[in-house]
């Protein structure tokens, strides 16, 4: 059953939806994982760290994907909604157009800098090759990283988020296959996983360029690109929430890093990127469900249907606060064998690790709603609303937390750095939405609505 932008959203219809993007952003988070898997189970506990202390780095320049992928979705489904379908087509193509230049620009950037950046990122004897070598591969191929991310948010405007999701699991199956053949059969080590990663990407690329260019029966074709700065902007502008919540998720990560690193030594660093990566499987059903949404939002919002923008913000707030729940007691029960899978042979580092995720994990009950309410004004093209929740949620309040706590609390205070930060955010959300309910004409505390 396809199910069309225009139409009315029950709760059914609505999960429908949305449900192969947030498989999507899964899959995209569980084959990324698998190289901290390979590295931390085949090549050694130093590889493992490496590939956390240079992450944030690559996580940093392939944001300017995510920015153009989410703003640049919410413009084009508003001129969907508005009857302009060439005009979405023309911003679409110039879209992807820049973000190739950018993402050359950006590859050389950072092989010019990634020794300086290595070692600025803590990198010390164990661990400053190997960031070098997992760095230089994959930054090799952030063209494909970058396109792939933009790519995500344009399926769905498309109304194609099966075809993206089955392009993902592709993309994924790549690196897993990949994986074990590089790493186990040719022993190839870190080099392999880096290898493994940089065709996944390119898999997820090429197809959707295949795609767009070929004719099809989606809302989106690849057209002539016409120069238009007043859409870049606007772009950025809208996608800037976006991009900052991954430069200062990046930048957050380097403190994390450098407060366990003071603590507890590599271990730290180590038990961290275990929590992250288990952490961002949960937190990845809420950015799918963040992005599966907004085109619709968009869309009606162009089409000025008030009553479906606001039928979309009761259902999402609904959703968020009963996946939040579920997200908190299934981390919290699987804390301990998720663990173990990672870093088994080490029962120290094992313990940390629980120990640090039965904390962390608390942050699952407040977050969604942070999430949404960012990826919800963009939606709307607010793209002073997005930033501002994502600034204050994301560069003042983690940041204080992750650097205040810790003299406190030790490493207790690392551990609950995010829950603290996010509890705090929560204000901040409530704030926007109440305060912009007018402008937009969306009041929750109406009871008269669409069913």
């Amino acid at each position: 059953m396809r199910i069309q932008l225009s139409e009315h959203f029950t709760y059914k219809k609505l999960l429908l939806f949305v449900l192969p993007t947030i498989g999507t952003m899964l899959f995209t988070m569980i084959y990324g994982i698998v190289d901290g898997l390979f590295a931390s189970n085949f090549v050694g506990q130093s590889a493992f760290t490496a590939i956390n202390l240079i992450m944030p780095f690559i996580m940093i320049l392939g944001a300017i994907g995510l920015m153009f992928g989410a703003g640049g979705s919410a413009l084009v489904a508003k001129a969907i909604g508005e009857g302009e379908r060439e005009k979405a087509n023309r911003i679409f193509s110039l879209l992807v157009c820049f973000i190739v230049c950018s993402s050359i620009l950006c590859t050389v950037i950072g092989e010019i800098f990634l020794p300086q950046i290595a070692v600025l990122l803590g990198a010390n004897e164990e661990t400053y090759e190997y960031c070098m070598l997992y760095g230089r591969i994959v930054l090799g191929s952030l063209i494909f990283s970058m396109l792939q991310n933009t790519f995500q948010g344009f399926f769905v405007v498309a109304e194609k988020a099966k075809l993206g999701l089955i392009i993902t699991v592709c993309a994924g199956l790549t690196n897993i296959v990949l994986d074990a053949l590089f790493v186990l059969a040719f022993k190839w080590g870190l080099v392999g996983t880096a290898v493994a990663t940089s065709a996944s990407q390119v898999v997820g690329s090429v197809i959707p360029i295949v795609y767009f260019l070929s004719k099809n029966n989606s809302l989106l074709r690849f057209a002539k690109p016409v120069w238009n700065i007043k859409a870049l902007l606007k772009t950025c502008a809208n996608g800037s929430s976006e991009f900052l919540t991954n430069i200062s998720a990046s930048v957050v990560t380097l403190l994390y890093n450098f407060q366990l690193l003071k603590l507890v030594g590599n271990d730290g660093v180590a038990a961290f990127g275990v929590i992250t990566y288990i952490a961002a499987i949960f937190m990845y059903i809420f950015a799918g469900y963040a992005i599966g949404c907004s085109p619709i939002i968009s869309y009606h919002f162009g089409a000025k249907n008030e009553l479906e923008v606001k039928n979309i913000l009761r259902k999402s707030l609904v959703i968020i606060f009963i996946s939040g729940i579920i997200m908190t007691g299934l981390s919290e029960a699987l804390a301990y064998p998720l663990t173990k899978i990672f870093v088994g042979s080490d029962d120290g580092l094992c313990n940390m690790t629980v120990n640090g995720m039965r904390i962390y994990v608390g942050c699952f009950l407040i977050c969604g709603f942070n999430i949404f309410a960012s990826a919800f004004f963009t939606a709307l093209n607010n793209g002073f609303a997005s930033f501002a929740i994502s600034f204050i949620r994301t560069v003042i309040f983690q940041i204080t937390a992750v650097m205040v706590l810790p003299i406190f609390f030790d490493l207790n205070g690392v551990w609950c750095a995010i829950l603290v930060s996010e509890s705090l955010a929560i204000i901040i959300s409530i704030a926007f939405l109440v305060g912009y309910r007018k402008k937009y004409n969306y009041s929750i505390f109406k009871t008269k609505t669409v069913k």
